[in-house]
């Protein structure tokens, strides 16, 4: 008999209130968004207040453009993810149906259209004040991970974005219909790789490890886009590893392409996660393997 471990007893909502017909809950997945904003602003005032860290030992902005630029970050987050998911994953059904566009709280948000969202919202806010653009995006790359460890594992309290079938014994049998549904007999319990848990050790703890390494031991500040290219790279990599093991969405997975691979040629391919991050990966290395801009000209990037 297969070992597996059941899904613990988890409820996706910390406590929900009504009163008078309204209904208010809060969930994990929120306090994920929140406790990983107020981290990501917090990383970021401590490290804009330590001007030994920045080139010329000057930072790029102070404690009071970073809390005008969490705003712009918010929603960057929150309309990027939401549009790369009708662009990137179900673009006909939001065509016929452009009203659930708005409806957010529906679900279906997308890393890498919340990733185009801050990056578009930075640039607009660094253009707006003069603030050196690769160093801001340094500030910003750095704080991240914290959000995207709590935001993973909010995932898995959801019983969401599990990963496929598998008979390792840390497989986990995830609650739901179409969880259980691995194309074995009725009734049997499906194991499946606990991918939102892997995905928290990859692109939170391990990611975000290495960057606070670079920034606070090896000066990494120093070297504009530096950090920007290790998260790009990094966190591409760690999703592009850990889609082998995710499930795909269902728009992609058919008959005749059971891996749910996005493009793929004689059953070889990628799925639409690992096509997204490809760019990321290159991206970063560029960021990365650049030549080291000269101290005199790091405020002019």
């Amino acid at each position: 008999m297969q070992s597996m471990i059941p899904f613990p007893n988890l409820s996706p909502e910390i406590f929900s209130v009504s009163l008078g017909g309204f209904e208010f809950a809060l969930r994990w997945y929120a306090l994920a968004y929140i406790a990983g904003i107020l981290i990501a602003w917090r990383l970021a005032v401590m490290a804009v207040r330590r001007p030994a860290l920045w080139p010329q030992d000057t930072p790029p902005m102070d404690a009071r453009h970073v809390e005008d630029l969490i705003t712009w970050i918010i929603l960057g987050v929150v309309l990027g993810g939401r549009l790369g998911y009708v662009l990137f994953y179900q673009p006909s059904h939001y065509l016929s149906h452009p009203i659930e566009i708005l409806q957010i709280w529906t679900g279906g948000m997308a890393f890498h259209g919340g990733l185009i969202g801050v990056v578009l919202a930075a640039w607009i806010f660094a253009r707006r004040h003069g603030i050196a653009k690769l160093q801001m995006a340094d500030l910003v790359a750095h704080a991240v991970a914290p959000g995207l460890l709590l935001g993973r594992l909010a995932n898995f309290i959801n019983a969401e974005l599990w990963g496929r079938s598998t008979t390792l014994p840390w497989g986990v049998a995830f609650p739901g219909r179409a969880a259980q549904d691995c194309g074995q007999a009725i009734g049997t319990l499906c194991a499946r790789h606990p991918s939102q848990l892997y995905e928290a050790a990859l692109e939170g703890l391990v990611l975000g490890a290495v960057i606070l390494w670079m920034v606070y031991r090896r000066q990494a500040f120093q070297t504009p886009g530096r950090i920007l290219g290790v998260f790009l790279a990094g966190y591409g990599l760690a999703r592009f590893l850990v889609e082998f093991a995710r499930q795909p969405d269902a728009q992609f997975v058919t008959a005749g392409n059971p891996l749910g691979l996005a493009f793929h040629i004689d059953g070889f391919g990628v799925t639409m996660g690992q096509t997204l991050s490809l760019p990321m990966i290159l991206l970063g290395l560029f960021f990365v393997l650049r030549p080291r801009a000269q101290p005199s000209k790091a405020r002019a990037q």
